[in-house]
């Protein structure tokens, strides 16, 4: 019992918590992980049907931080490819380039409006200039940065649409970590010089990606973990387990039994209002009360398969209008021709929802058609082309990111914080806006934490000595 207690327990086994538990793998620490999905990865997992491979959404992987990219880099071992990004705006019968590309905005939208967005940009810099407005909301933000001409043309629709909610109720911390260095002018500059597209995340015109999708970087972490430990797919946590402020043990369901699971330390990267709710005695009302105020917001994918080789020539397509049922879409041919079968590709598209909502109750079949209807009226296929189609529901996609939601998450962290070996990390287990890059760190950063900690523990540093000592010397 003694070495069981000394295990580390990761709950969710999406890149946070694989990464987190590949680290302490290669540091010699006995690790579990438990994953509810028959599939690792989370949203960033590849799905495959019938011959044909496609991600929830298409995840792209870019970073400015060179461990991070050299961590992802020595980990796919020479199956990553570099995609030249191209994307556009659907809205008003005409496509947009996305970034922004000033000739194509004034001749789509017009000299007049064009001239109104400038006008209007102008404005607000003066404004900055003489006082500091307040940021409270995604609008404040976006009509202080860009002008209101440009906020009500290509940010409020699509914002509204991706999120379910006002943007007036959307916190503008989120925007602006969202699109952080972006400014009207800066995109204007991108467009003409290029000069800085590297340094910012938004404006990037390149990234890398598994020739075998998204999913393969999730693969290849649970396979290191798996070559000393264990990740257990279709196992659901139930119950966390805690006296005297230390988390004891975990209840876990699978298909057979339940088990009662000791451990050490215990990472969780499942969504932190689930923690919450597992906990064993309960948490105080107030923390209750302040997880129930967290939503997420959900997705429903929808695959159409295509008797042709390509469709479009995208990385991405945006959706703004709300006549439109999906939100985006991508053809993963763009990304990797490994996609699909020689001579046919597949188009992706996303629905935003909110789950038990009408879009998320619709049939598979209905989800279908609808998505046929909405790509033939807009010119890219013909129903008779549709040789198959595949539907995916993701709960819990993204944190939903509504004004007051750091109050709310400050308070849940403080009680969470109490727990000495309980280590939140990832995008849904601290409610925080993250891309790959930033959740495969978030794993990372906590998985070096605890061993820094172990190392300072005289009994732990004597069983596992030599296996740390040789990682802190690699990593």
């Amino acid at each position: 019992m003694t070495d069981l207690k000394n295990q580390i327990l990761i709950l969710g086994g999406g890149l946070t918590g694989l990464s987190a538990g590949y680290v302490l793998t290669e540091a010699g620490f006995r690790v579990k992980v438990f994953e509810n999905d028959s599939t690792v990865g989370g949203l960033s997992k590849t799905v495959v049907h019938n011959g044909f491979r496609f991600d929830l959404g298409g995840h792209r992987f870019f970073t400015r931080d060179k461990r991070i990219d050299n961590f992802v880099r020595n980990l796919m071992d020479g199956e990553l490819i570099s995609v030249p990004r191209k994307s556009k705006i659907y809205m008003r019968n005409r496509y947009f380039d996305y970034p922004l590309k000033p000739f194509n905005a004034m001749f789509g939208l017009g000299i007049p409006t064009t001239l109104k967005i400038i006008s209007d940009y102008g404005i607000e810099r003066i404004k900055r200039l003489i006082n500091e407005p307040p940021h409270i909301s995604l609008e404040d933000w976006v009509v202080s940065n860009f002008g209101r001409k440009m906020f009500d043309i290509y940010f409020k629709e699509y914002s509204e649409k991706v999120w379910g909610i006002e943007c007036s109720r959307i916190s503008a911390e989120w925007v602006a970590q969202r699109i952080r260095g972006l400014s009207l002018a800066k995109a204007i500059k991108n467009a003409f010089f290029k000069f800085n597209g590297k340094d910012i995340p938004t404006l990037a015109d390149k990234f890398l990606y598994p020739q075998l999708g998204i999913g393969r970087i999730s693969e290849k972490l649970r396979g290191k973990i798996d070559r000393y430990n264990n990740v257990f797919i279709n196992t659901r946590v139930e119950r966390i387990n805690h006296s005297n402020l230390k988390i004891d043990s975990i209840v876990v369901k699978n298909r057979n039994n339940s088990s009662v699971i000791y451990g050490g330390e215990f990472i969780s990267s499942m969504p932190i209002t689930k923690l919450i709710t597992m906990l064993h005695p309960s948490p105080p009302e107030n923390v209750l009360a302040a997880a129930s105020k967290l939503k997420f917001r959900d997705i429903v994918i929808v695959a159409i398969m295509i008797d042709r080789k390509r469709v479009t020539d995208q990385t991405w397509i945006y959706i703004p209008e709300q006549r439109i049922p999906f939100g985006r879409i991508h053809e993963p041919t763009n990304w990797s021709e490994k996609m699909a079968p020689e001579g046919k590709t597949l188009i992706v598209m996303e629905f935003f929802s909110f789950k038990g909502d009408k879009l998320w109750n619709e049939s598979d079949g209905r989800l279908v058609d609808i998505t046929v209807e909405n790509l033939e009226q807009l010119g890219f296929i013909n129903r008779a082309e549709v040789i198959d189609s595949a539907v995916v529901r993701a709960p819990k996609a993204y944190p939903l990111f509504e004004i007051g939601y750091k109050n709310i998450c400050e308070e849940i962290y403080d009680y969470l914080s109490r727990f000495k070996n309980l280590h939140i990390a990832g995008r849904s287990g601290m409610f925080r806006y993250y891309n790959m890059d930033h959740a495969i760190e978030s794993g990372i950063n906590t998985a070096e934490r605890i061993i820094k900690d172990k190392i300072q523990n005289t009994e732990f540093r004597n069983q596992n000595e030599k296996e740390i000592g040789e990682y802190v010397e690699t990593f």
